[in-house]
């Protein structure tokens, strides 16, 4: 049974250990930047390409059904996982594959073209960073930074890009932990690495933890550490339907938290933080059974 805290979109999963925060990590891509905001409509087709040159005689159709459902799958994990998976898919179907770094780089010559023109309209004053960035996201990583909690910023996105756009978007200063993102060594990075990390270093508990992103992969790992976690159902600009139930599967993984994006801010900070003498219940404004 969840509930919505009162005159807010925040739903709540389930009662997670609260009041204890010190740490936060972050997805990036859909939990705070927009700027890759429809990276399927060039992923999908692409693969899409690759497969109908193999021997298959399955239609555009069916193949695109194929694609849709792994790349969804394997989303939050870091692009070459996706690539890998063309290969397996490829060799399925009578064909030789290339190297899946050289799928990745064919996606990202696809991909770069719109990313860099909207980084263009950054730079050019175009286009305002708040078009870009998630609703309300530079204003909540600004008042954990307020409340003394050290931010992270892991992606599954190449680590040189998340870094760049980190910076044009103006939210590296807020990310003192560090920003992660996918190497080449693929195999030596994983959000669940970088997680397993940060307990160690500063020997926490899994409730010191906050974790918050719009994939399946980062809140499966939070909860695999008791970390609190915040799923943000955030809508993408896809046109496949991928991610239709983002709240269901992020309810999945074990949110214990939902959110759209961050414009109930002040409600969240003060119920995760504990703020306040809330008597349980006291702000419950729907009872429902999902």
């Amino acid at each position: 049974m969840s509930y919505y805290l009162d005159g807010t979109e925040i739903e709540i999963i389930k009662e997670a250990d609260l009041g204890k925060v010190k740490h936060a990590l972050f997805d990036f891509d859909g939990t705070i930047s927009l700027i890759r905001d429809g990276w399927q409509n060039v992923m999908v087709p692409m693969m899409v390409e690759i497969l109908a040159k193999t021997q298959t005689d399955e239609t555009k159709e069916e193949l695109k059904a194929i694609v849709i459902e792994f790349v969804d799958r394997l989303t939050g994990k870091q692009t070459i996982y996706q690539m890998i998976q063309l290969c397996e898919e490829v060799e399925k179907r009578g064909g030789v594959p290339l190297e899946p770094l050289e799928y990745k780089q064919m996606y990202n010559e696809r991909l770069l073209p719109t990313v860099n023109d909207r980084i263009a309209k950054l730079e050019s004053g175009e286009v305002d960073k708040a078009e870009l960035l998630l609703h309300g996201s530079m204003d909540f990583l600004r008042k954990l930074r307020d409340r003394e909690v050290k931010l992270y910023l892991a992606s599954g996105t190449d680590v040189e890009f998340v870094k760049h756009e980190a910076d044009i978007l103006g939210i590296t200063p807020y990310f003192t932990g560090g920003v992660f993102g996918a190497v080449k060594e693929y195999k030596t990075y994983s959000k669940a690495m970088v997680i397993q990390k940060i307990l160690a270093d500063y020997n926490l508990s899994g409730s010191q933890l906050l974790i918050v992103g719009d994939g399946f992969v980062e809140i499966e790992n939070a909860k695999a550490v008791g970390a609190v976690a915040v799923g943000v159902a955030s809508v993408e600009n896809n046109m496949f339907g991928m991610n239709a139930n983002k709240r269901l599967r992020l309810i999945n993984a074990g949110a214990d938290i939902i959110i759209p994006d961050y414009s109930d801010q002040d409600r969240l900070l003060e119920y995760l933080f504990q703020d306040g003498d809330r008597v349980p219940g006291e702000e419950i404004r729907s009872l429902s059974r999902r």
